[in-house]
């Protein structure tokens, strides 16, 4: 999508500091960390703009964003834990509609519900 903030980050017309990528997936550091670790995976491609628009046939890029990220925490330390979360919709935060999951870690996470 032409107007999509991340797809311009994909695609390198935006700076981001790059933890990881490759054909189909890439990884940067939040602009706004909420934990010590903060790391946004996409697709490269735009398959979709939150998990409710997902499709069977996106199963193998979603295995691969997985993939990266376990290779992530791992690489990073994060042996004692991490939370691997994506917001759907604006009433969850959302703000890029554009298929995103955060890598959260490097301290004890607390959970915090409403």
């Amino acid at each position: 999508m032409e107007d999509c903030l991340f797809c311009k980050i994909a695609a390198g017309q935006i700076p981001a500091t790059v933890v990881y990528q490759d054909d189909d997936v890439f990884a940067f550091r939040d602009i706004n960390p909420q934990a010590p670790h903060h790391i946004l995976f996409i697709p490269k491609q735009h398959i979709a703009t939150s998990m409710a628009d997902l499709r069977l046939e996106d199963s193998e890029t979603l295995a691969k964003i997985f993939a990266a990220a376990k290779k992530i925490a791992h690489e990073l330390g994060l042996e004692n834990g991490y939370r691997f979360v994506t917001n759907v919709g604006p009433d969850s935060g959302q703000s890029v509609f554009h298929l995103h999951f955060h890598l959260l870690g490097g301290h004890q996470l607390q959970l915090r519900l409403g």
